[in-house]
């Protein structure tokens, strides 16, 4: 059996994978709250500051891998084997400037190839029993992508032809554009984070209460917020959040569902005159949410796809690349 371990670690969460390469299964997964945000702020508690720059690489380094290597462990517990010796292809936040090393991007325009992206091979690493593959992110002039390129190599055919955008919802929201089988431009939008401060950090914390959307009790007051958000300014219509809930018009909980509205409405009303096809990329919940909005602002979507089965399409595209490459390593 032909296996890969796919490891996708964000700011927030790392998730592993243990992959069959051949029949494109899940065999076994974990997920743990050491995303890469965590795991630096540890590495600069225990930082020797003595050390030279390249000693300091090599200790962080050093660091990550066992993390990464406690988390696979857990992961061949729930595999029922010993993991060593397969190899680990990362993506996400792992090679940005707080990951385990600091790779530099990839610059855009390219074709969306495998062989197009920025990748570290690792055939030995020391006192890391995995070969290892480590994915950098993508650049525009003002704009960039860490994980999301891994992604999109998983959703593209190797014939793509014609313009689409796709669509990466998130705390930082990628709306990238593709050509004719080229990433051509990236426009990050900060949705996800302006809706934590908005409902954690602002006025209007005390006018929300977070719950779970389920369609028949909140789809309404979502839409809603579509719809206002179309009509003025963020900076405008999110005081009526608070209004809302001053006047009673909404309940808290509704409350919440109608601010998403109103931020995700802020993000895609800028698509409103773009005549692309658009698929949308993301988790279930998120799906949800970005389908419905653009049902209701009435925009062209042709495609949805999972999020987490386009990065290990992605990575196994990548695994296939390299095969050859791990299959000599030491292991």
């Amino acid at each position: 059996m032909d296996k890969f371990i796919s490891c996708d670690w964000g700011t927030s969460t790392l998730r592993l994978r243990l992959v069959d390469s051949t029949a494109a299964t899940i065999l076994a997964e974990t997920t743990s709250e050491e995303g890469i945000a965590m795991v630096f702020e540890r590495w600069k508690e225990i930082e020797k500051e003595k050390l030279s720059e390249k000693e300091k690489e090599e200790e962080r380094l050093a660091f990550y891998r066992s993390v990464l290597s406690d988390q696979i462990v857990k992961l061949g517990g729930q595999a029922g084997r010993d993991l060593a010796g397969i190899p680990v292809i990362i993506s996400g936040m792992a090679s940005s400037n707080i990951g385990m090393v600091e790779l530099p991007y990839k610059q855009a325009p390219f074709d969306l190839n495998v062989k197009g992206l920025n990748v570290r091979l690792d055939i030995a690493p020391a006192g890391f029993d995995h070969p290892t593959l480590l994915v950098s992110g993508v650049r525009t002039v003002k704009d960039v992508v860490r994980g999301e390129e891994t992604q999109l190599t998983g959703c593209i055919n190797d014939n793509e032809k014609g313009e689409r955008l796709f669509i990466f919802p998130g705390t930082h929201s990628k709306h990238v554009l593709v050509q004719n089988g080229r990433l051509a431009d990236i426009r990050t939008y900060m949705t996800g984070e302006f809706f934590g401060l908005l409902s954690k950090k602002s006025i209007l914390a005390n006018s929300v209460r977070k719950s779970m959307f389920r369609p028949e009790q909140y789809q309404k007051q979502f839409e809603e917020g579509v719809s206002d958000g179309l009509k003025t300014s963020l900076l405008h219509s999110a005081f009526w959040v608070r209004t809302n809930d001053l006047f009673n018009e909404l309940s808290k909980e509704e409350n919440y569902h109608y601010l998403n509205g109103l931020v995700i409405s802020t993000e895609l009303k800028e698509l409103i005159n773009v005549n692309l096809p658009i698929t949308i990329v993301a988790s279930k919940p998120m799906l949800s949410y970005y389908c419905l909005a653009m049902e209701k602002i009435g925009m062209l979507l042709v495609d949805t796809l999972d999020a987490s089965e386009a990065v290990i399409a992605g990575q196994r595209k990548i695994y296939e690349l390299y095969r050859d490459d791990v299959r000599n390593s030491k292991f």
